[in-house]
């Protein structure tokens, strides 16, 4: 998320706190660059230009504290503007919980995402009451009145089927009548008699904006009298969104955004510029296909990540979600042991994966302007693959004591992994160079992990 605006500005901020020296110039030539950065990345003008001025009134012939740093004041002063201008108007992500039912209405031009958003929603509320209640049941009743894309609403069928319910009970239904309004009516009809705790209804979308989409949604939107709507926008389509964004807020005023394929080239300008331009907050981010691809926007963080400080809180929680406390324990309990196997490793290598790409991975780290190259990347994810194979390849006893594993046995699980034996032996010494970290890890006494408070 924000890749390309991250990359430029951590490293003017990077160079800046390096060379701890402030003055006016060279406070002029940081905004310059922060100016440039802002409009590559698809900020409009007039946008770049207030946010520059802001930041310029603070900071211009002012006395900066003698006891800080100047340089690490102004990148402070910098974040906490950044934070300002993303943060718009009282965020509404509060309210939109599994403690509070009701219906959401979901809009969006065709192709921005709505469908999928719509799924990753429902998987969002159900995650959050298994988090956050040890298993909490909520009924979410799902519904698709979009008749003019083909197979919109078997893709929503699909959707259903594929989320992780826990406890919770997860009802898709298709309305009898194929006339929008008509069909929005019948399913809110369906909603109330069987009492259920949400409604997501998925509307129809256009290419483009046009009068006869506007009206109909004014029209559903009287009918199921939402406690939400949200707007999904495409980010690929930079400061064009806003547009959109204003055009549908003139007739159905919604609650929050939602933009969708932060995982593309986008440069995430229109996002930049969302909140202030529009006053409206926006709610989350999807970058991915997967249910789980769905993250809160979180202005504090998106702030620290743009500078280059990373965001290790919203990794902390994704692991609290992708990771169950006793493997995070057992995990833990080898390490401190100094008792860590490949059958540990193997554990090690899985949790990591469930993460996604590296790549993904790396967005929530502090890289001071750091960038490590995609080669790199895709070296590191080249050797996950093969550590897999490998440590698949092996028996339970070699897995515990790899010691055992002479050239004939290294040839044999080579050859399982469809590998070679150096494959193997580079796996070995990665795993002896873990183990020394464990030892040590061992000596140190008590760890903490995202789970141990």
């Amino acid at each position: 998320m924000f890749d390309f605006l991250s990359q430029k500005i951590s490293t003017i901020f990077s160079n800046l706190v390096r060379s701890k020296n402030l003055n006016e110039n060279n406070i002029e030539d940081v905004l310059r660059k922060v100016s440039d950065a802002l409009i590559e990345s698809d900020v409009p003008y007039d946008v770049v230009q207030e946010f520059i001025n802001q930041i310029k009134t603070e900071v211009v012939g002012k006395q900066i504290p003698k006891k800080l740093n100047p340089a690490e004041y102004f990148t402070k002063l910098f974040h906490d503007k950044l934070v300002g201008f993303l943060s718009g108007q009282k965020d509404e992500l509060e309210n939109f919980s599994y403690k509070n039912s009701g219906i959401i209405l979901v809009m969006g031009l065709q192709g921005s995402g709505k469908t999928t958003t719509v799924g990753k929603l429902s998987q969002y509320l159900i995650d959050q009451a298994n988090t956050n209640t040890a298993g909490k049941k909520i009924r979410i009743m799902i519904a698709s009145v979009d008749y003019y894309r083909p197979a919109a609403i078997d893709q929503l069928e699909i959707l259903s089927q594929k989320i992780n319910r826990y406890q919770s009970e997860v009802l898709f239904y298709r309305a009898k009548s194929t006339d929008p309004v008509q069909a929005s009516q019948e399913i809110h009809n369906y909603f109330k008699n069987l009492n259920f705790d949400f409604l997501f209804l998925d509307t129809a979308g256009r290419l483009h904006i046009d009068n006869s989409m506007l009206q109909e949604l004014k029209n559903i939107n009287e009918i199921v009298k939402p406690q939400y709507k949200f707007l999904v926008l495409d980010s690929m389509t930079g400061q064009e969104s806003l547009n959109v964004a204003k055009s549908f807020n003139e007739i159905v005023p919604f609650s929050g955004a939602i933009l969708t394929k932060m995982d593309s080239e986008a440069r995430a300008g229109a996002s930049f510029a969302f909140r202030y331009v529009l006053k409206k907050p926006i709610l989350f981010v999807g970058s991915g296909e997967k249910l789980s691809d769905l993250e809160q926007f979180k202005p504090e963080r998106v702030a620290s990540r743009i500078i280059g400080m990373g965001d290790l809180q919203s990794f902390i929680e994704k692991a609290q979600t992708k990771i169950k406390e006793s493997e995070s324990d057992q995990l833990l309990k080898s390490l401190t042991q100094g008792k860590f196997t490949l059958n540990d490793f193997a554990a090690q290598i899985d949790m990591v994966s469930r993460f996604g790409s590296l790549s993904s991975l790396m967005k929530y780290m502090p890289m001071g302007g750091m960038k490590v190259s995609d080669s790199d990347l895709a070296k590191g994810e080249a050797e996950i693959k093969k550590f897999k194979a490998v440590i698949s390849s092996m028996t339970p006893k070699e897995r515990l004591n790899p010691g055992i594993l002479n050239n004939s046995r290294k040839q044999r699980v080579a050859n399982g992994a469809g590998l070679k034996v150096v494959d193997v032996d580079f796996l070995l010494k990665r795993f002896e160079q873990t183990q020394q970290f464990a030892k040590i890890f061992s000596r140190m006494g008590h760890l903490k992990g995202p789970f141990n408070k």
